[in-house]
């Protein structure tokens, strides 16, 4: 094997080792493996330059607009509220009815903010009929995720596999192309998860009750030790307002918090410590003598500082505004007035030095303080509010014009009448244009993640088809598969590239796998159509892992869910997908 192709071999194992381990986030490591390439020659400047000139990413993006205007005319919002009243105490009705109504919604527009939007919804449908939030949550992600295998712009995987199709010389993939055999696979999935997922879910507590939210009313006040009181040179466990009933989760210092360090401190005259505690309490702290509150009214509370207040839960959404930052960088004490008692990521509950902890997405988090503080706080984009659905204005006027938008899209790239790029820059100008959704909002809502993911990945599939390495992957299997039949290749294939999405980015997968695969039908005389649609519905089947699909990781966190219920649930799916597929593409994409 020459020099260059198995260096470009040994990059791609690199690649997806890093995407595996999460070292660096999976644009970064991709976009470096082209920066590899360009710097030792394996692909020129101008090579990597026609990547962006690749149809996918640009569609992709503007299909983020429109996603977004549908999202802010309220169109989510009005599913939300049919599947409310729909659920009339019934926790089987709800499932269906919900899954059905992710399905459509997720068909049309990118199945991200689907999850994101109703996630709280079904969290409030589930409290409804007394069930668990685990109980809907992965269905809501799972359906999601049928639904966007159902047109060409469901999801970007979709959009993506029709350019590397097109780049290998074969025709786009058309709007409703995949729908017939995409709508036995969903249907096969709402069967599963309506039977066997009753037994299979998980019954988990949400991240508040886990923590034992107490339910008598609390109140959150601002205690002032003052010169010569006589909890000066105290540490915090030795304070006898420090109980069961009581606890402290702040002390300012001048100006500064001291929360990092709470364990350790010990009382000076001035400071000021935070305490959630309730009216009794706070009435026998008056009476003590050893602490202060400032201009105290009848009722014994400081009106700024001594505020009744509520738990929320709340998780980091793909575009908030905390993604990436530390929690102790945020203040989001002073901002607000809230305090973050918890946050669960990755199966566990984070109670202890948080203040260093740097938030991703998908993460949960439990937070106190005033009502109005939290709702200020969702309002800014911070986080996805998961106790109650939040409501936010939306442009309802509006609404039919962002639906017949994102039809015109579909019916004319359906029809051949321009490529679906073109149409998808029109729609994006037409929603920005009318009102639909602000500029600002537009292009907020672009994920510029996966765009710099999809284009590292093109500059790497460019360099494994520079060296030749792809022509050598492409013998190896071909020797490996050729003599068991078209079927078995199929299925081959459809497992293989299941099995990378579970551990890596779609997307990444799609521009891997979907080269490869199609030159290995030319190779063995097969129409390679049938082996693009098993590529396409396999990248975007990921059950079996919280890590493989988007949706999957927000759901993690926000039903509370293990890593094994995933497994659970999703790896029998996986299979059953992979069946359905094996058997129904072949008749609607003879080999």
């Amino acid at each position: 094997m020459p020099y260059d192709q198995l260096f470009v071999l040994l990059l791609l194992a690199l690649v997806f080792a890093g995407f595996l381990f999460e070292l660096y986030p999976p644009e970064v490591t991709a976009l470096s493996a082209s920066a590899v390439l360009l710097a030792t020659g394996i692909l020129g400047t101008d090579d990597f330059l026609n990547v962006f000139s690749s149809g996918a990413p640009i569609t992709i993006a503007m299909m983020f607009i429109i996603s977004a205007a549908l999202e802010r005319t309220g169109v989510l919002t009005l599913l939300g509220d049919v599947l409310q009243k729909q659920a009339r105490g019934s926790m089987s009705r709800a499932v269906l009815i919900m899954m059905a109504a992710a399905i459509a919604a997720s068909a049309f527009m990118n199945n991200t903010p689907v999850v994101v939007l109703l996630t709280p919804v079904m969290i409030s449908v589930a409290a409804s009929v007394g069930a668990a939030p685990s109980k809907v949550l992965i269905p809501l992600s799972y359906a999601a995720i049928f639904g966007g295998t159902l047109t060409l712009i469901g999801t970007s995987t979709n959009i993506l596999m029709s350019d590397v199709a097109l780049a290998a010389g074969q025709p786009r993939i058309t709007m409703f192309e995949m729908t017939l055999p995409g709508l036995f696979l969903a249907g096969a999935g709402m069967i599963y998860m309506v039977i066997a997922g009753r037994y299979l879910l998980p019954n988990r507590a949400s991240l508040s009750s886990v923590l034992g939210q107490e339910r008598k009313r609390k109140f959150l006040a601002r205690l002032l030790i003052p010169a010569g009181s006589a909890h000066i040179g105290k540490a915090l466990a030795d304070l006898p307002f420090n109980t069961s009933q009581s606890r402290i989760l702040d002390v300012i210092r001048g100006e500064r918090s001291q929360r990092a360090r709470l364990s350790s401190l010990t009382l000076e005259a001035g400071d000021r410590v935070v305490i959630k505690t309730d009216a009794g309490e706070l009435l026998g702290l008056k009476e003590d003598g050893s602490v202060a509150f400032n201009e105290m009214h009848d009722t014994g509370f400081e009106p700024v500082t001594a505020e009744s207040t509520m738990m929320m839960e709340g998780s980091i959404g793909p575009k908030s505004m905390l993604r990436g930052r530390m929690l102790g960088d945020l203040r989001l004490r002073r901002t607000y007035g809230i305090y973050v008692l918890a946050v669960h990521r990755d199966d566990r509950n984070i109670t202890e030095s948080t203040e260093t902890l740097r938030l991703r997405f998908a993460d949960t988090l439990l937070l106190e303080g005033p009502a109005e503080g939290l709702q200020r706080l969702v309002a800014d984009g911070g986080i996805v509010n998961l106790s109650t659905p939040s409501e936010r204005p939306v442009r309802r006027g509006k609404a039919p014009i962002a639906i017949a938008t994102i039809l015109g899209v579909m019916v004319l790239a359906a029809f051949g009448l321009m490529p679906i790029a073109g149409l998808a820059v029109i729609g994006a100008s037409v929603v920005m244009l009318t009102g639909c959704v602000d500029p600002e909002e537009a292009f907020d809502a672009i994920d510029w993640r996966i765009l710099f993911l999809i284009f590292g990945m093109l500059g790497l599939s460019q360099g494994l088809d520079n060296t030749g390495a792809a022509e050598t992957v492409v013998a190896f299997i071909v020797g490996l598969t050729g003599g068991f039949g078209p079927l078995a290749a199929l299925a081959a294939v459809y497992l293989f590239t299941s099995l990378l999405t579970e551990m890596i980015s779609n997307n990444a997968v799609a521009v891997l796998v979907g080269p490869i695969v199609i030159g290995m039908a030319v190779q063995l005389g097969y129409d390679p159509r049938p082996f693009i649609m098993a590529v396409m519905f396999a990248a975007s089947a990921s059950f079996a892992t919280p890590i493989g699909y988007q949706t999957n990781t927000f759901v993690y966190g926000a039903g509370g869910y293990r890593f094994r219920d995933f497994v659970i649930v999703g790896l029998p799916l996986n299979l059953l997908f992979a069946v359905v597929a094996v058997l129904v593409i072949p008749l609607f994409f003879p080999f």
